[in-house]
């Protein structure tokens, strides 16, 4: 039985590593110019950590194999230096491990969170809210009108707690529910919750950022290829949570510039 039990591990071990092996199930298509570095890095956890569960699988079938049914007379014998060497030696392996996706990761991930945006950045704001994402454009002025928290209104669609009637900042501003960026242009999001933690993560785009009430966050990208993607809230934030979505269409210049246009006679 013990020698079975060593064998069916083995068989589920190889057989979970297959469909990671061909990604049988693997990343949305990268719509990004930083999405390259993120996927090798991914590639290279997956291999890191899949040689890991591996071998630790198949030790732990060669102990089962050997030692499960020991024979009346025969000698216990210990690890090495005892249970402190074991647990030294699995610190080490794991610490190694853990060192080396970090060094490898920093560049991968500094182009997006460690790099400031470009001066010529388009800026967004994203606001999220249970259960819900809206976006607010500058209007011909290039200049975002004051948010007044008090004034955040759902009944009246006042989503930003904008002033239009005083602030001339406010008065080209543009609201929408859904959002729209250009082809190969760079988009700064600047990011708050008005309520509870949400997180904006778009799969294409290779982006994933938390919403931290209380602080501003930003976040920078440029998409390269047309076309229609879902935003989604990936942290837990409510009852509504599992329908708490938006859409990002990458447009090119001239379609996005309608699309502005159309969105600012809406308002």
């Amino acid at each position: 039985m013990a020698k079975f039990f060593a064998v069916t591990i083995l068989v589920i071990a190889i057989v979970s590593a297959i469909p990671i092996l061909r990604h049988t199930w693997w990343m949305a298509e990268d719509i990004s110019t930083h999405g390259a570095p993120i996927d090798e890095q991914m590639s290279e956890t997956m291999a890191e950590a899949g040689i890991s569960f591996l071998a630790s699988q198949f030790v732990l079938a060669f102990f089962i194999w050997k030692f499960s049914n020991p024979k009346p007379g025969d000698k216990i014998k210990n690890f090495p230096g005892g249970a402190k060497a074991m647990v030294w030696a699995a610190v080490l392996l794991v610490g190694t491990e853990v060192l080396a996706l970090g060094v490898f990761g920093v560049k991968a991930w500094a182009n997006v969170y460690l790099t400031p945006p470009s001066a010529d950045a388009m800026p967004i704001q994203v606001q999220s809210g249970q259960f819900a994402f809206y976006f607010r454009y500058p209007g011909p002025d290039g200049k975002f009108g004051p948010i007044h928290p008090d004034k955040i209104s759902e009944a009246t669609q006042n989503f930003y707690g904008l002033d239009q009637d005083h602030d001339q900042d406010s008065k080209d501003d543009i609201v929408t529910a859904q959002m729209a960026v250009p082809l190969n242009k760079e988009v700064h999001l600047l990011m708050h919750t008005k309520d509870v933690g949400h997180s904006f993560f778009v799969p294409e785009l290779r982006v994933q950022q938390d919403f931290v009430p209380g602080l501003d966050v930003t976040l920078h990208f440029t998409a390269t290829k047309v076309g229609r993607y879902e935003i989604v809230c990936t942290q837990l934030c409510g009852l509504g949570h599992y329908n708490m979505k938006a859409y990002i269409s990458v447009l090119s210049q001239p379609d996005f510039d309608d699309w502005l246009k159309k969105q600012a006679a809406l308002q």
